[in-house]
């Protein structure tokens, strides 16, 4: 069962005391379990390791977590809640696709140790496959979340409402769907240079990703479209 952020991606709320100690709490146990899976591996990694190296009682880690696994891919929970957040704050001027790109690289651009632990989440799962059915939970609360966002933002039915044209839920698929093939080739690209991510790269990418979506993927290679940034 995947807990909290998984299970539901809503935005930013003014949270009091309390609230703010759980989510240190969170944070402090998905950096941990981060941290020693990159030192030693997710294989050789203990829930109790976790714990101990957070420096939290063994029993408040399952009050936060199912499992060592959910632990370590939280990191990628917390990036898609914050996608969302700022998919939603971007003008309803601008088109799906558009708005969808510039919450991408605000997320991917961040410098801060979330923004890190993010780009490190992602590089462990591709070399951990018992990392994969985690990953998945996370990508469908984060399709079902986005869809409801595309919807508010384009003034649609939301998903299952009456009225619902299928698009929300089609363009979140398709959108993620693009931006899961960028992610992966951009750090195989990069796996091997011994160099930090290029964050430039990504920008381009997208941007290749976005234009092909927003033309039509009948046509391959296909011009940019007139929603498609720089289009």
């Amino acid at each position: 069962m995947v807990k909290e952020e998984t299970a539901a991606v809503r935005p930013a709320q003014v949270v009091g005391r309390r609230e703010r100690k759980k989510q240190a709490t969170r944070a402090a146990l998905r950096e941990a379990a981060l941290r020693l899976s990159l030192r030693h591996g997710v294989e050789n990694v203990t829930v109790e390791q976790i714990a101990g190296e957070a420096d939290i009682a063994l029993r408040t880690f399952f009050n936060y977590f199912s499992s060592k696994e959910e632990a370590v891919v939280a990191s990628l929970a917390a990036a898609a809640q914050e996608l969302i957040t700022r998919f939603r704050a971007r003008p309803r001027t601008e088109s799906v696709l558009v708005a969808f790109r510039e919450a991408v690289l605000a997320v991917m651009n961040e410098s801060d140790a979330a923004g890190r632990d993010h780009v490190r989440a992602l590089q462990l799962v591709r070399s951990a496959p018992t990392l994969v059915p985690q990953q998945l939970a996370v990508l469908a609360a984060q399709e079902k979340a986005l869809a409801e966002a595309i919807a508010e933002h384009a003034g649609l039915p939301a998903p299952g409402r009456p009225g619902d044209s299928g698009y929300p839920l089609l363009c979140a698929a398709a959108a993620l769907t693009a931006l899961r093939v960028v992610l992966d080739q951009w750090l195989r690209q990069t796996a091997n240079s011994g160099r930090p991510p290029d964050a430039a790269l990504l920008g381009r990418q997208i941007d290749a990703a976005i234009s092909q979506l927003a033309a039509g993927l009948d046509h391959p290679g296909r011009p940019g479209h007139p929603d498609h940034p720089g289009g």
